[in-house]
C-alpha cells in the first residue's frame, strides 16, 4: 500500500476528520477508547503509518487544511504519538497546530500575526491566528479566549482554550491575568509549570473542613510567568504608557544567538488535591515585583520594555512604526523590545499590539514569547489604569 498522489492523503485526512470528529483546537485531540485502539487504524504497520502522516502534515501547510493533522492525532494513541513526533514546534515551523503550540515560543526569524476581537457586552476577548493579511475581513483561526471579571480589589482575566467555557473549573482553563487595585501591576499565571523546578502560587487559600484540608475546585496551579508594571504618572500628563515586563520563565540569554527558552511539550490539567498547600495570591507579594517561582535570578530574567516613540511635529502626536499592522491611534498601542542589564533597548520588536478597528486589535509576537504570554500581556493593556491616565 502506498500513496502516489497528494489527493489520496488529503482524502484520508478528510475521512479521519469526519470519522473521529475531534476538536480542532479547543482542547487536546481526544484519544479513542480501547475498542477503537484495537481497530485496523491502530494496527497499521508503523513504517506505513509514519509515511502516511508525514505526507498529510507536509501537504497541510496552513489552516484550515491543518485540521486534518489534528484529526489524525485524535484517532488513537499510536497515531497521536507519531503526529507529535512529526509536527514541529512554532520556533522551527512557524506554525500553530496542536493546542500545546500556544504555550511554545514563536518563530525566531519572523513574527506570527494574530488579532484580538473584543466583545464589550460579554467582556470577552478572542485571540485568532491571522490567515491572511486582511485582519478586518479574515475570520482567522481561533487560539484562545479570555473573560474579564471585576473583583473588589483587582481585575482578573480567565484564559481558556474554549471560547464557550471560560471558568476555572473547566478542563480547558490554562491560566489567568490578575491586576492590582490601580491597574498598574499585573501577573500572568500559567495553570501548569512552564519548566521543571518552579513553585506554585495559589489563587485562593485551602479551607479546612473538620480535620481534612479541602482544596478549591480549580483544575491546576498558578505559576507566575510574567510580571507587568505600568509606570505611575504622578503629573497627570497624557503621554505614551511606559511598560516593563519581567519574563519569569525566560532567561535573558534566550534572545542571544544560540539562546534557548523553555518549550513545553504537553498540556496537563492536573488536580489541586495533589498539590502542596501554598499561601493565597491575594497577599501583598502576589502582584508586586516578587518574581519568585523561577529557575533564574531576577537579573537573569528577560526584561521587556516598550519601545520609546518619537514625537511627530506635524501630526502633534507620539508615533511608532508598526509597518502597517496598526491603523488607529490609541494609548493601548505598544511595541515591546528586550532591555539589557544597562537598560538599553534592543532593536528587534518581540511583541507589538495595536488598534485597527473599534473592537479589533492586532497582536504580533515571536521567539522567545509564546502566544499565551503575549495574549496575557496584551490583555493588561485593556484594563483601566487609574494612576496612569
Amino acid at each position: 500500500m502506498s500513496f502516489k498522489s497528494g489527493g489520496a492523503s488529503r482524502s484520508l485526512g478528510h475521512a479521519l476528520s469526519s470519522r473521529s470528529s475531534p476538536p480542532v483546537h479547543d482542547d487536546e485531540p481526544s484519544v479513542v477508547v480501547d475498542d477503537a485502539q484495537r481497530s485496523f487504524w491502530a494496527s497499521m504497520p508503523p513504517e506505513l503509518l509514519r509515511d502516511v502522516l508525514m505526507r498529510i502534515e507536509a501537504e497541510a501547510s496552513s489552516w484550515p487544511a491543518r485540521q486534518f493533522v489534528v484529526a489524525c492525532a485524535g484517532v488513537c494513541k499510536s497515531w497521536r504519538g507519531v503526529v507529535k513526533e512529526i509536527v514541529m514546534t512554532p520556533e522551527v515551523s512557524g506554525r500553530l497546530t496542536l493546542p500545546i503550540s500556544v504555550k511554545q515560543p514563536g518563530p525566531r526569524n519572523f513574527p506570527l500575526q494574530c488579532f484580538i476581537r473584543r466583545n464589550r457586552t460579554t467582556r470577552t476577548y478572542h485571540l485568532y491566528l491571522g490567515l491572511t493579511q486582511a485582519a478586518l475581513t479574515d475570520s482567522g483561526k481561533f487560539l484562545l479566549a479570555a473573560r474579564k471579571y471585576r473583583r473588589p480589589t483587582c481585575t482578573e482575566y480567565i484564559i481558556s482554550l474554549n471560547a464557550d467555557d471560560m471558568s476555572k473549573g473547566s478542563g480547558t482553563y490554562i491560566g489567568k491575568l490578575r491586576s492590582n487595585f490601580f491597574g498598574t501591576r499585573f501577573v500572568v499565571y500559567d495553570a501548569q509549570p512552564p519548566h521543571s523546578g518552579v513553585t506554585i502560587s495559589r489563587s485562593r487559600p485551602t479551607r479546612l473542613v473538620g480535620s481534612k484540608q479541602i482544596a478549591p475546585r480549580v483544575p491546576a496551579g498558578n505559576y507566575p510567568v510574567v510580571h507587568i508594571a505600568y509606570e505611575l504618572n504622578v503629573l497627570g500628563s497624557r503621554g505614551p504608557r511606559r511598560i516593563q515586563c519581567i519574563m519569569n520563565s525566560i532567561p535573558a540569554s534566550a534572545i542571544e544567538p544560540g539562546g534557548t527558552a523553555a518549550t513545553p511539550t504537553e498540556l496537563s490539567f492536573g488536580n489541586l488535591d495533589s498539590l502542596p498547600s501554598m499561601p493565597s495570591s491575594g497577599s501583598k507579594s502576589s502582584w508586586t515585583e516578587n518574581v519568585s517561582g523561577s529557575l533564574f535570578a531576577k537579573d537573569e530574567m528577560l526584561v521587556l520594555k516598550n519601545k520609546s516613540p518619537r514625537w511627530h511635529d506635524q501630526l502633534q502626536c507620539w508615533c511608532l512604526n508598526f509597518r502597517g499592522r496598526v491603523t488607529v491611534a490609541s494609548v493601548k498601542n505598544f511595541q515591546l523590545v528586550a532591555s539589557d542589564s544597562a537598560g538599553q533597548e534592543q532593536d528587534m520588536v518581540l511583541l507589538q499590539f495595536g488598534k485597527v478597528g473599534k473592537d479589533l486589535f492586532t497582536m504580533d509576537y515571536q521567539y522567545p514569547i509564546s502566544a499565551f504570554q503575549a495574549f496575557g500581556i496584551c490583555l493588561s493593556s485593556f484594563d483601566t489604569k487609574l494612576a496612569c491616565e
